[in-house]
């Protein structure tokens, strides 16, 4: 399976004729347009002893053509038998790089995140999707060239040892995480109208470690992604680890999301 989806990916890598950069796992440097709306829910899961599952509500805004904002709401069987409601984090990503030519550009933007979260510590990862409470701060860069798009990321998390008085802390509380990615816009060739259904590939690598734990992975996440009318879109993920000994809950993890966008508010 691994050697299957990392050919996969390696394929998609490989199409260097055209470019998308609206990954499905991580963010690229570019923002939305500004004074835009995006609503998105999302649903990961996994099965070990049982299936469990996340869904997550999040908005996003344009404040400016600069500065984006997420908020995020999360529910899970994660921690317990049922769904319950976990805690949100909001994000914040500015762009203060641009470099435009024809057909192509390069972005550079700062994000940070803030979570919380009822969970207790029971994993060695450190994540901020309903996981744990804490802050993250970082640097993305992005490269568009036509159909084609690369990204890379590199961050740092802080847990904070949160409120529940029954949490056991089992790792580090800190953690370096980076990501590269690559989409590919498959469909249509030719752009004919806004109405056109577009079809997006995509190959992402996904890693974490914890400093001084010898706690690390690095995961393959291949996606697929269908945008229609140019407002809704289908995302399509599942990852699975190239690396990992790292005991935590999103190795083998699928991703189905959905996103409709206001823009011109």
């Amino acid at each position: 399976m691994r050697v299957i989806l990392l050919a996969f990916c390696l394929t998609a890598l490989a199409c260097a004729v055209h470019a998308q950069e609206l990954y499905v796992n991580t963010e690229p440097a570019s923002n939305m347009a500004a004074h835009s709306l995006g609503i998105r829910l999302e649903n990961q899961g996994f099965n070990s002893s049982g299936f469990k599952n996340r869904t997550t509500l999040e908005a996003m805004y344009g404040v400016s053509g600069k500065l984006m904002m997420h908020g995020a709401l999360y529910t899970s069987n994660f921690q317990q038998n049922s769904q319950r409601f976990e805690g949100g984090s909001i994000y914040g990503k500015y762009r203060f790089l641009s470099v435009d030519t024809v057909q192509a550009h390069f972005r550079g933007a700062v994000f940070a995140k803030a979570a919380v979260s009822r969970n207790p510590y029971t994993m060695q990862e450190i994540a901020f999707e309903g996981d744990n409470s804490g802050l993250q701060a970082g640097m993305v860069f992005t490269q568009l060239l036509h159909k084609l798009a690369f990204s890379g990321s590199a961050s740092y998390l802080r847990g904070i040892d949160n409120a529940n008085t029954y949490g056991q802390v089992t790792g580090a509380k800190s953690a370096l995480a980076y990501t590269i990615s690559a989409g590919y816009l498959l469909l249509p060739k030719r752009y004919t109208s806004y109405k056109q259904v577009n079809l997006n590939l995509y190959a992402e690598l996904l890693g974490k470690t914890n400093p001084g734990y010898a706690q690390s992975y690095v995961d393959i996440a291949p996606a697929v992604q269908f945008i229609f009318n140019s407002v809704c879109r289908l995302d399509i993920s599942y990852r699975t680890p190239l690396y990992n000994n790292m005991l935590r809950n999103s190795a083998n993890m699928y991703l189905v999301r959905f996103e409709y966008n206001f823009f011109n508010l």
